[in-house]
């Protein structure tokens, strides 16, 4: 396939999920546990990105605003990677495609709900299918992980995101990189884990720098 028809497909891609409404209008779990706002996917597709952000699902910032990663979590996965706002929001360097592209609401105690459970199973493969560019997949969090990563995921995150050279070297493309989620709440999680900014970012830096700029 041609880049120009590619750039079809994904065209068509885009206007398929802006226009989906299944977890509102026909929920897994029956119409008592459908989506309680109006839906307001968020993903950013390209044909030409080689880094794909895989994360979780847009918090409430984020679907309001319709960018995606619209909030200090953003600002710490940007530092994380050392890349500016402009440079992170173009689509010919990064595409980013979370694994529900939908603000999911907040469960009783205030914290954002998982991923809608109806998105990944329809879209996903079609998704990462029309990509193929893709040389590094940024597994971002364990709902992410467990898709992508398959058997290679262990048991706990900090485990997974532990292993993450033996992740990088198993053959094949993308390659993946699990990463912790970059909210405030893994805070201390960070500063009890000081492999992670001290092993891990640095190679991430550069396999950024390889592939982005």
């Amino acid at each position: 396939m041609n880049a120009a028809s590619n750039e079809e497909r994904l065209d068509g891609l885009r206007a398929e999920i802006a226009a989906c409404r299944i977890c509102r209008d026909a929920p897994l779990r029956g119409i008592e546990d459908r989506l309680p706002h109006e839906p307001r996917p968020v993903a950013v597709l390209s044909s030409r990105a080689l880094v794909l952000i895989a994360g979780q699902a847009p918090g409430l910032r984020v679907h309001e605003s319709g960018l995606p990663f619209d909030d200090a979590s953003g600002d710490r996965l940007r530092q994380w990677l050392q890349v500016d706002r402009p440079t992170f929001y173009d689509q010919d360097r990064f595409a980013i495609v979370p694994m529900g592209f939908c603000f999911p609401g907040y469960d009783a105690k205030g914290s954002d709900l998982p991923p809608r459970r109806e998105c990944a199973p329809i879209w996903r493969e079609r998704v990462l299918s029309a990509m193929p560019q893709i040389e590094l997949v940024l597994a971002v969090g364990g709902y992410a992980q467990a898709w992508h990563m398959g058997a290679a995921r262990r048991e706990k995150m900090t485990e997974t995101v532990q292993a993450w050279r033996s992740t990088l070297t198993v053959p094949g493309k993308p390659a993946i990189l699990p990463l912790p989620h970059p909210s405030w709440r893994n805070t201390g999680w960070l500063k009890r884990h000081p492999w992670f900014e001290e092993e891990l970012l640095p190679e991430l830096r550069r396999r950024i720098k390889m592939l982005v700029f």
